[in-house]
């Protein structure tokens, strides 16, 4: 049996007070995890950046405050899906300080 299907089985036995207080602690626990988005050190200056790419977040949140609509970020970034896009705009949204920064490091460089 696997860890998964073992959690499964004993979460089945859990009130809904357990499993919301097991669910908080989850989400603790994976902390600034963001699907989509990760932040390697030595890849991009560990700046986010969308999986499977070396696209900074900075670089898609400035392309539409430039006005690039978001068919025509797919296109100039092929490897990109529209799911990215997604990912990146709600990354944005919860780290809006981080990605305005890296924004005005990255223009002034």
């Amino acid at each position: 049996m696997s860890t998964r299907e073992k959690v499964e089985e004993l979460l089945a036995d859990l009130n809904r007070s357990e499993k919301a207080q097991l669910l908080q602690l989850v989400v603790r626990d994976l902390g600034d995890a963001w699907p989509g988005i990760e932040s390697i050190l030595g890849v991009c200056g560990g700046e986010p950046c969308v999986v499977r790419t070396r696209i900074p977040v900075w670089v898609l949140v400035r392309a539409r405050q430039l006005g690039a609509s978001e068919a025509e970020i797919l296109g100039n970034y092929p490897t990109l899906r529209a799911e990215d896009l997604v990912n990146a705009w709600a990354y944005a949204r919860s780290h809006h300080e981080e990605i305005e920064g890296q924004i005005e490091e990255n223009e002034g460089a």
